[in-house]
């Protein structure tokens, strides 16, 4: 057997610490582009690679949804649900996972239960507004270090999302 010496050890490693900040770079950036809304930042022109449903819209952002403007009802609204679950998979699992796992943005695992539902659906149809005013959103941009993408998303569309997050958090 023969030993290698003390020098091309520390080179494989430093290979190796070089190799695994390379991949770490290029997963970042895979998932940030993979919750992009299709821009091309540089230019400002559209992604042919996008799905048709976002790249040909042009950006909304939703008047703010103020408290008391949402009403909860038990049970819930099992088309909202359904709908909802279905914008969750078109736009929002890229990033956002249904468990406390933070992906690109935070999960999602009791978020009904920690957040108003006129915050989640701010969060959903007015991301700018909310990160230049609400503090609890700037402290999660300072966690997640990725700004969340305009997707888009209507403020009734928003609303089934949110019925679609307290099934998620187990209510009935």
């Amino acid at each position: 057997m023969t030993l290698l010496p003390i020098s091309s050890i520390k080179i494989t490693i430093m290979n190796i610490s070089a190799f695994l900040k390379t991949s770490i770079v290029i997963v970042t950036c895979l998932c940030y582009m993979s919750c992009s809304d299709g821009k091309n930042q540089a230019n400002g022109e559209k992604s042919i690679d996008g799905p048709a449903s976002t790249s040909s819209q042009a950006e909304k952002h939703g008047a703010e949804v103020k408290p008391g403007d949402v009403s909860l009802s038990t049970p819930l609204n099992q088309q909202w649900v359904l709908a909802g679950k279905d914008i969750y998979e078109l736009k929002c699992q890229s990033c956002h996972k249904l468990t406390d796992e933070r992906v690109v943005g935070p999960g999602w695992a009791g978020v009904t239960k920690r957040r108003e539902p006129n915050w989640i659906m701010n969060m959903i149809t007015n991301v700018d507004m909310m990160l230049e005013t609400d503090p609890e959103a700037q402290k999660l941009l300072e966690q997640c270090l990725v700004r969340m993408p305009n997707q888009n998303i209507s403020k009734d569309d928003s609303r089934q999302v949110l019925e679609f997050m307290r099934q998620n958090d187990g209510l009935k």
